[in-house]
């Protein structure tokens, strides 16, 4: 079956407050498995990106076998990608100025930009919020209603995505079908109400390295054979290639920049919210046995950076609900040997919404995607 790639930018009205009221055009990348005429009907998929790393870098990696999207679109889907404001290819505001990264970052900025030098940010403040990122995340899902003609769209969030899409999909099950998170952020005693004044004191992005990407995954490299050889540089020319102002400062190989946002609402009452998760909107969560980035070990004494996959899980009060764990595999598995065990997890959701044919229930994944209870 045909696959038809289309690269759209989607108007909105932005509630960022460094932009707010301005038209701005959201980058969303659309596979598309099920053209018109040749499928009965046709399932929207939408998969939004966490913290760090861009839609098309997570979801779309042009190598081997890595691209997610592109593996739902051959299994017959109409799968969607976006990037919310702040992360790859939608729009950065603030983010250009060097002097708006942070100070403790300030001095990656050599040799490049030229005459640079470190000092006090000009925008004092985060960038985005939860309300924003919300909207945003309501637009695409509007505009994919509309011009595909569905009732609801599938979510596939990764990452710090579950901060958006739980909520989202909690106060929206009528737009949304079902559920997927991989490695989601969840803090189950994080704070419910936005803070007093917006936007909060701070700085707009933080930048990360190629170095600190490789070493923050080394340190949740727990078998052999979990990462392939080269896979780093691969997966760093793509969060590259989304990035056209980081990819020409300093070091030699470019800086990521990362948007910093104040986050709130998503946590244990959240998510039994109304019986609306493994209710209305059937939940699959999953995570790699050796991800501590989402499961913070020893607990932190802060609950907004006190994280926890199987709480979440416990937290959903719907029956229809159920969580994988992934044998050698790290909170970076879209780009691990795992990942295709992920691709056939999802792809099988997606049409079953079951797990080794149960709608409820706590499995374990091997490194040949066979199930077994845990």
């Amino acid at each position: 079956m045909p696959i038809v790639t289309n690269d759209l930018l989607v108007p909105h009205k932005s509630t960022v407050p460094a932009n707010k009221n301005d038209p701005v055009e959201l980058f969303v990348r659309e596979r598309d498995g099920t053209p018109l005429g040749l499928l009965p009907e046709r399932k929207a998929v939408l998969m939004l990106h966490g913290r760090s790393i861009p839609a098309l870098a997570a979801f779309d990696l042009q190598h081997t076998s890595y691209s997610w999207a592109e593996h739902l679109a051959k299994a017959g889907y109409d799968v969607f990608m976006m990037d919310l404001q702040g992360s790859g290819r939608s729009p950065r505001p603030k983010m250009n100025e060097p002097r708006n990264a942070s100070p403790a970052n300030q001095n990656l900025l050599t040799p490049r930009p030229p005459g640079f030098t470190p000092g006090p940010v000009e925008y004092k403040f985060q960038l985005n919020n939860s309300n924003s990122d919300r909207d945003e995340l309501h637009t695409v899902v509007e505009y994919i209603r509309k011009e595909r003609n569905v009732d609801k769209v599938a979510f596939v969030g990764y990452s710090a995505a579950g901060l958006t899409m739980g909520p989202y999909a909690v106060n929206n099950p009528t737009r949304v079908e079902s559920l997927f998170l991989l490695a989601p952020v969840f803090p189950p005693d994080g704070t419910s109400t936005p803070p007093s004044t917006l936007p909060q004191p701070g700085f707009p992005m933080f930048l990360g390295t190629r170095w600190g990407l490789e070493q923050g995954w080394n340190r949740e490299l727990g078998c052999d054979g979990q990462r392939e050889l080269g896979i780093v540089e691969k997966a760093w020319a793509a969060v590259m290639e989304s990035d056209p102002v980081g990819r020409n400062w300093g070091p030699p190989e470019g800086l990521n920049r990362i948007r910093n946002f104040v986050r709130w609402g998503w946590n244990k009452t959240t998510a039994a919210q109304g019986g609306v998760l493994g209710g209305r909107v059937p939940v699959l969560i999953v995570y790699g046995e050796h991800d501590a980035t989402v499961n913070t070990s020893p607990p932190s004494t802060d609950p907004e950076l006190n994280f926890s996959v199987p709480a979440l899980y416990d937290a959903i009060t719907g029956d229809h609900k159920l969580m994988v764990k992934l044998a050698c595999a790290g909170h970076t598995v879209v780009w691990e040997t795992q990942h295709k065990n992920v691709h056939n997890l999802s792809k099988h959701w997606l049409k079953h919404l079951k797990v080794d044919g149960k709608t409820q229930g706590v499995f374990n994944m091997d490194t040949d995607g066979n199930l077994s209870p845990a």
